[in-house]
């Protein structure tokens, strides 16, 4: 993370409204931003216990305690990591691609919610020695799954959706068409064809991609389905979502960018519509005299390092990437990915409030620091940088 530069934005003074920003004058040159970090997790935290003495004494009867902690872990290395018991409940949708392997598909059970931990699915597959080749598509699974339950699931042909396809919020453009392809029977090189045939989906003049309007949702297709008419399901999903959230027309692509880069950044919830409001905020020059967005999504978007947001001292002095917005003022030249119904009113509900920055401090529960001057983003970031000595997993 990149040293901060002084900064002298005006704290002071009424918010502006969505129609205000990108209605207003010309942003110039002024503070910066320290970028915010987020890394993928790659482990798994340790466990602390706690040991508890517990004496009773008296005159006619025996002592006794009781020890916990150390049992308890003796007890978790012979029985093995966490796992549920049973076939679970309700219905989880999981996406196998093309590459992946068993760390790869534990990481994904245990995300969704379809495992108790990363550990309980792994371990099986290395106690097994597992032989199995799990093939790229879409699987019904449940929530609450053993690990057990889980991997005669994946194994099952029955368990396997055909021409289903699972879009994640957030996930961009070039992975979407890898998606339609795992989940159908439709080629790559068929669906990146009928892809860059922007001008025939009907989406705004500005447009030089489909990025942006691919809505993430779970589509099943009819058998036999062509590649341009499975990309203008998606399209038209986005333009129902953006009708919905009265958005006119006239609008979309403005609203598709800031949603698109909130989507990105923003993690807990209820923090989707407080990012909006910094990035509103970072775009009235009576606020934020530069216009910087300085987003680290839109600096690696740009690099084509789609799937981190932490970039480089280079990557972010590098005026030749167009999406820089630590270089280019305003909003980036596009979006940066497909964003769903929640990033979408969140551009265009932002939270009142006077932030100009945010750093997401715990990377596990995704808890961000929102703060209006340079001292409390210095301290948010101190906060930051002293979890992480304590998290090495994430280095």
């Amino acid at each position: 993370m990149s040293s901060l530069p002084p900064a002298t934005p005006d704290d002071e003074g009424a918010e502006p409204s969505f129609d205000e920003v990108f209605g207003g004058p010309a942003p110039i040159e002024g503070a910066g931003l320290r970028p915010r970090e987020q890394r993928k997790r790659r482990g798994r935290g340790g466990i602390g216990c706690l040991i508890v003495l517990l004496v009773l004494a008296g005159i006619g009867t025996a002592g006794f305690f009781l020890l916990q902690g150390p049992i308890q872990q003796l007890m978790s290395a012979v029985s093995g990591p966490e796992d549920y018991e049973g076939q679970g409940t309700g219905e989880v949708i999981v996406m196998i691609h093309d590459g992946d392997i068993g760390s790869d598909i534990a990481t994904t059970l245990h995300a969704q919610g379809v495992t108790k931990s990363f550990d309980a699915f792994y371990d099986l597959l290395l106690k097994k020695a597992s032989t199995h080749v799990f093939q790229p598509g879409a699987y019904k699974l449940a929530s609450g799954m053993s690990a057990q339950a889980a991997l005669d699931a994946l194994i099952d042909p029955a368990n396997k959706l055909e021409q289903t396809v699972v879009i994640p919020e957030g996930t961009v453009a070039a992975d979407v068409y890898q998606l339609i392809s795992e989940g159908t029977s439709i080629p790559l090189d068929e669906v990146q064809a009928a892809a860059a045939d922007v001008a025939s989906f009907g989406l705004p003049s500005e447009a030089t991609t489909l990025e942006g309007f691919l809505f993430p949702a779970t589509y099943t297709f009819s058998p036999g389905i062509g590649a341009h008419d499975a990309l203008a399901t998606m399209v038209n999903r986005q333009f129902q979502a953006l009708d919905s959230a009265g958005v006119a027309q006239a609008d979309r692509w403005k609203t598709i960018v800031l949603a698109s880069l909130i989507q990105k950044e923003a993690g807990l919830r209820d923090d989707y519509y407080k990012v909006s409001r910094v990035f509103l905020n970072r775009l009235e020059p009576a606020l934020w005299e530069s216009g910087l967005l300085q987003s680290d999504a839109t600096v690696a978007y740009g690099t084509g390092n789609t799937h981190r947001v932490s970039t480089t001292d280079a990557e972010r002095e590098d005026a030749s990437n167009a999406y820089n917005t630590y270089v280019h003022p305003g909003l980036p030249i596009g979006p940066i990915s497909n964003p769903g119904d929640l990033a979408i009113d969140a551009a265009l509900h932002p939270a009142d409030g006077p932030w100009l920055f945010f750093v997401t401090w715990n990377l596990d529960t995704g808890e961000t620091i929102f703060s209006s001057t340079v001292e409390e983003h210095d301290a948010a970031v101190a906060k930051w940088l002293a979890w992480m000595d304590e998290h090495p997993e994430y280095q």
